[in-house]
């Protein structure tokens, strides 16, 4: 395997490379808006075959002398992904060559990858940056208490990996959080779910996070939301403003569930939207 395999981008002096982590068995019955057949039929009608599954995406961000992911992955974690420590090194990169770790969210899928199995930090050189709401949130005791099993679960991890990193932890709010690159508030999915902008004269890439989990199914009908939103109506409200926003600027986007093609554009299509690969 080589750089080749993974899509890439060139925006001003960034190249940014979508880095798959593999797939996350998952159902269609976890979205609400949509009928399962009518999702399914999406799903065939973009060529997807396997139609429950969600891919993740990290993305790598090298320019200005800095080496920058986006997001981790699942490291392994409940028999998903998995792969992307190990595609980072088919493309000529170590845990240690990364100097920023930039954080959408805190979700399992996202920082699964950032401990290793003893709990300690898998990029020991790198700076971790998130949004202050997100740190606050998984940090909030009252919300950990009346939390599902399985967010407790997500609670002990975003907590055991906050700690890990504690020493190199950032948060931000809003707006340019290192040279060239500017943090986007994108409430809903999580209190502080983020995306990343790179604007040059040319484009301007957003890596917009979980805006989508099922990519077609999510622009097409932008009203179907997943069960792991924290706020559905947020996300839903939030995923509308975008999708609008990208078609009226021409933005190309990236996303940790995009798929392995990793970048697209968005027009509109009847009542909702298109992705086409990019």
């Amino acid at each position: 395997m080589n750089s080749l395999t993974f899509p890439s981008r060139q925006i001003g002096d960034f190249q940014v490379t979508a880095v798959s982590d593999g797939n996350m068995s998952a159902s269609l019955e976890l979205l609400s808006g949509i009928t399962t057949e009518d999702a399914a039929f999406i799903q065939h009608r973009a060529g997807i075959a396997e139609s429950g599954n969600i891919h993740i995406n990290g993305y790598l961000i090298r320019g200005r002398g800095r080496t920058i992911l986006v997001d981790a992955g699942t490291g392994g974690l409940n028999n998903a992904g998995g792969q992307l420590k190990a595609n980072l090194a088919a493309i000529g990169i170590s845990p240690s060559d990364v100097d920023t770790v930039l954080l959408t969210h805190c979700h399992p899928d996202h920082i699964g990858g950032l401990l290793a199995a003893d709990k300690q930090p898998v990029f020991q050189h790198a700076e971790l940056l998130l949004h202050h709401r997100e740190a606050d949130y998984w940090r909030d005791d009252e919300k950990r208490k009346i939390a599902s099993e399985r967010s407790q679960r997500n609670f002990m991890l975003a907590r055991q990996t906050l700690e890990a990193y504690a020493r190199n932890v950032r948060l931000f709010s809003e707006g340019t959080i290192t040279e060239g690159i500017s943090a986007v508030w994108l409430p809903g999915h999580t209190p502080g779910h983020t995306g990343f902008r790179i604007d040059s004269e040319e484009k301007s890439l957003l890596i917009w996070g979980d805006i989508v989990h099922y990519p077609h199914i999510q622009t097409a009908q932008p009203a179907v939301s997943i069960l792991f939103d924290a706020d559905p109506a947020l996300a839903e409200a939030t995923r509308q403003k975008i999708l609008a926003q990208a078609v009226r600027e021409k933005l190309l986007i990236a996303g940790m569930h995009l798929g392995p093609a990793g970048f697209a554009t968005v027009s509109r299509a009847d009542t909702g939207y298109r992705l086409s690969c990019s």
